[in-house]
């Protein structure tokens, strides 16, 4: 029984240790840099909202170089921002907030609703919530995570209407029903072609059989024409035979042939 309970102790303080080891504590560094993150990101969309909403800031602001909007933030702002940055988070907050519609209250503030942070590394992140009379939008802003706090980019992302989400979904499903009959149609294609193969190859070896036969009437042809050649001139040799026996006798005076015979012909041309 005490060997029972002393491994259970055992156990416990293991997943006790475990437990406390899978903990993440965060150091008060990082909590300072949270809590100021988010503040300096409030500031951030009140600047760019106001960028976006004046026109002639916009179109001073959109006709600069980075190097130029990074000295003109730092300078009338009081915001350290990388320049390149702070141009495409215009471009964003510029397009978003036409379909987000007001973000401002009746005394001028901004309607933010619940703002997060975190540390990726040599970034701090914070999402906040903004609220537009049209529909609601998460502003993504993004800092260096050092003592300078650098704005590297924002962004405006409006949140996706139930009216939005349902034509995405019929998309995805019309897409995804019109590639299942192009691979059916597909298939049947295929599966046709399995008939039209035999008949494909019955006919191949259909014209091969007619070239054979072809080939070998041909040669019986030609072997018969070869014969019949053969025996006319077999005929003609007998007949040449028969006159060179008969002139022989005649030369000699002999009244019959039976005593020659002719054993070769030889032609000689000249």
């Amino acid at each position: 029984m005490k060997k029972l309970l002393t491994f259970v102790c055992m156990l416990a303080c293991i997943f006790g240790l475990t437990a406390c080891g899978s903990e993440e504590v965060m150091s008060q560094r990082d909590q300072e840099s949270l809590t100021e993150a988010k503040q300096k990101a409030q500031y951030v969309v009140y600047l760019l909202a106001d960028v976006v909403g004046k026109d002639e800031s916009l179109d001073f602001l959109s006709n600069r170089s980075s190097e130029e909007v990074e000295y003109i933030v730092e300078n009338a702002f009081g915001l350290e921002a990388d320049g390149y940055g702070f141009s495409t988070a215009i471009d964003s907050f510029s397009s978003a907030i036409d379909s987000v519609g007001n973000i401002y209250n009746s005394d001028g503030t901004i309607k933010f609703g619940e703002i997060n942070s975190k540390i990726n590394g040599s970034q701090v992140i914070v999402e906040m919530e903004v609220n537009g009379t049209n529909k609601n939008a998460v502003a993504e802003i993004i800092f260096s995570n050092d003592l300078f706090m650098k704005l590297e980019s924002a962004a405006l992302n409006p949140d996706a209407g139930i009216g939005e989400l349902m034509t995405g979904a019929a998309l995805n499903t019309l897409i995804g029903m019109c590639m299942v009959f192009a691979v059916l149609i597909l298939i049947s294609a295929i599966i046709s072609c399995f008939k039209v193969i035999p008949a494909l190859q019955k006919k191949s070896a259909e014209k091969k059989a007619q070239k054979t036969e072809i080939a070998r009437e041909a040669k019986t042809e030609s072997t018969v024409v070869q014969s019949s050649v053969n025996e006319e001139n077999s005929e003609d040799d007998f007949e040449l035979a028969a006159v060179i026996a008969a002139a022989i006798a005649a030369y000699e005076g002999s009244a019959s042939t039976d005593g020659y015979v002719v054993r070769s012909i030889r032609r000689r041309w000249s």
